[in-house]
Formats: structure tokens, C-alpha cells, sequence
């Protein structure tokens, strides 16, 4: 009896190995000839995401050959791309809301046409429609010193609140600047997290309003804060002078200099250094 107990277990073991097997095959999936991609990109609190497929030119014409000028075009192979913001930007000086949006293009010699659609469900540009066009940009091509063999979405010059996206190809760059709004993006959540974060970022806080030219009045009450929790810190006296400089304080700013500039001659030799030269500017610069 334990025998044929025995001998049944091991037949059923196998037959589920067996099934296994044949579900792990049938779940394989043969690869694509374009590499799929997706990049994503944080500008400030801005989450950019583009997924996208990356055909080669294997020698091909592409621009005005394997892709006509005038015509809209995938802006990629096989399904759409699609391109996500979590906030709402700027593309080329455009407003666009935040949301999920297919990319489409319509190439030229001098001017690429660039399209934001609403709908997600497109293979390649066979049914497009203008009705669902959420924007339309245009944009200058610019020309490529070397060949791109692989069709390339990417981000460069990154800054606080921009970036740009390029779409490259062949010989052909076609740059567009994103821009974000700071005080309506970032301010909202920078605001609430003072309030409930018990870190309270203060110095950071302060200097994010002043490096990005927000309220320099809100930059000023941070920073005093901020010092009012370390007020022997020769760093954040030093900014604060460059706060309340900017703000047309120019007493409160004499202030904090000197103030940093004293902390600064009992400091260690890199800071005492770096400290006086910074203060002293600072103070000359004010008692002009």
C-alpha cells in the first residue's frame, strides 16, 4: 500500500514538473527587432516618463527616405510612445496639464511639428486623429556632426525648473525645452511639508527660495529659522546675508556677514579660508 502511495506521488511530481515546463515555454516571448526603452527624469518634483521602441537606420535614408517630411509620423516603431508629467509644464513655452499622452511628429527640413495626444491606445500613427490632439508645438530640427545609428529619446540641460527633451536620429536633433512652474508645483508641497515634517528644513527651504528668485521675503523668515536653531553656524549666517542682500536689507545683511565672518576665524583652516573670502566679498560688496 505505502509502495503504490509512494509510486503515485512521484507520477503526479512529475506531471507538475512536467506542466512547469511547458507554462515556463509558453511564456516566453520572442524579442522584438526594435529595443524597447523607457527613460524617466525628475525636474524638480516633476516625474517625466517616456516609454518608447528604438529602431536602427541600417543604412537607410530616414528623414525625407524611410520617413517622408509632412507626414505624422510614430515618433519611434511598433506601439506609440508615450510620454507621462506628473505636474504641469511648459513644452516650448505651451502649457500642458499633467497626465499620460502619446508623442507623434510631423518632420520637416527646417520645422518639426511636435503633437501631445490624449489618446493611449494607438499602434504606431495609423489612427490618429486630430480631435484628440491635447497640444501642437512646433520645433527646429538641428543638424548632428556624426550619424545616430539608433533612434534616441533622451534629457539634457537639466536645470531647477527645466530640461530639455531631444529627439535624435540619423544625422537630425530636434531639441524641446520643458519648463516647470515652481511656485505651483513646488512651493504647495514645500509648504506642507514644513508644517508636518518634523525635520523642518528650514535652510533648505530658504535656499530653495532664493536660488530660484520665489518669495525672497519667505526665503528671509526661513533662514531666521533656520538660524534660530543653530546660531553659530557660519554657513547659514553667510547665506543670510546674501538673503537679506537680495531682499534690500542691507543692514540685517552687514549683520550676518560679520557675524560669519567672526565664527569664521576660530573655524578649521578650510572653512576659516573659504569663509573669510566669501564674508569679505559679501561685506565690500554691501559698503559700497
Amino acid at each position: 500500500m505505502r509502495c503504490k502511495l509512494y509510486t503515485t506521488i512521484s507520477i503526479m511530481l512529475a506531471i507538475f514538473s512536467v506542466g512547469m515546463m511547458q507554462a515556463q515555454q509558453a511564456s516566453f516571448e520572442v524579442p522584438a527587432t526594435n529595443s524597447h526603452a523607457t527613460i524617466e527624469q525628475q525636474v524638480a518634483a516633476t516625474d517625466i516618463k517616456v516609454d518608447y521602441n528604438r529602431p536602427n537606420r541600417k543604412g537607410r535614408t530616414i528623414f525625407g527616405g524611410l520617413i517622408p517630411f509632412g507626414k505624422i509620423w510614430r515618433t519611434g516603431s511598433d506601439a506609440s510612445t508615450k510620454i507621462y508629467f506628473s505636474t504641469p509644464v511648459l513644452l516650448n513655452g505651451h502649457a500642458l496639464d499633467s497626465g499620460r499622452y502619446e508623442l507623434f511628429t510631423i518632420p520637416g527640413k527646417t520645422e518639426w511639428t511636435i503633437i501631445l495626444q490624449s489618446n493611449h491606445s494607438q499602434w504606431g500613427s495609423y489612427r490618429y486623429k486630430p480631435d484628440n490632439d491635447a497640444l501642437r508645438i512646433t520645433a527646429k530640427p538641428e543638424i548632428l556632426n556624426r550619424q545616430l545609428e539608433t533612434f534616441t529619446i533622451g534629457f539634457d540641460q537639466i536645470t531647477s525648473n527645466s530640461a530639455e527633451m531631444a529627439i535624435s536620429w540619423e544625422k537630425t536633433r530636434v531639441p524641446i525645452s520643458i519648463t516647470i512652474d515652481l511656485a505651483k508645483t513646488v512651493v504647495p508641497q514645500l509648504e506642507t511639508s514644513l508644517q508636518n515634517d518634523e525635520r523642518k528644513q528650514y535652510f533648505r527651504a530658504a535656499m530653495f527660495y532664493y536660488e530660484n528668485d520665489l518669495d525672497i521675503n519667505r526665503a528671509a523668515e526661513l533662514m531666521a529659522l533656520a538660524i534660530k536653531a543653530n546660531p553659530t553656524h557660519l554657513g547659514m549666517l553667510y547665506r543670510q546675508g546674501l538673503i537679506l542682500e537680495k531682499k534690500g536689507d542691507i543692514k540685517g545683511a552687514i549683520g550676518a556677514a560679520e557675524k560669519s565672518l567672526q565664527l569664521a576665524q576660530s573655524a578649521g583652516e578650510e572653512l576659516k579660508a573659504e569663509y573669510i573670502k566669501l564674508n569679505t566679498a559679501l561685506l565690500q560688496r554691501l559698503k559700497r
